[in-house]
């Protein structure tokens, strides 16, 4: 879990900038996109092969 402590006269502006940044830096969104649109092994590996087809000589 991502945590800020507000220091003495932060504004909460400041703060939440400090917590966005926080967030990006622990991937946390990204985190939570894989999880919440999970594709099984094989439909990844079909989505993945006419890629490798068109990539080989």
């Amino acid at each position: 879990m991502t945590e800020v402590v507000a220091g003495q006269n932060e504004n909460f502006e400041s703060l939440i900038r400090r917590f966005t940044k926080r967030v990006q830096q622990d991937n946390i969104l990204g985190e939570m996109w894989r999880r919440d649109h999970y594709e099984k092994p094989s439909v990844k590996r079909k989505r993945k092969e006419p890629v490798k087809r068109r990539k080989s000589p």
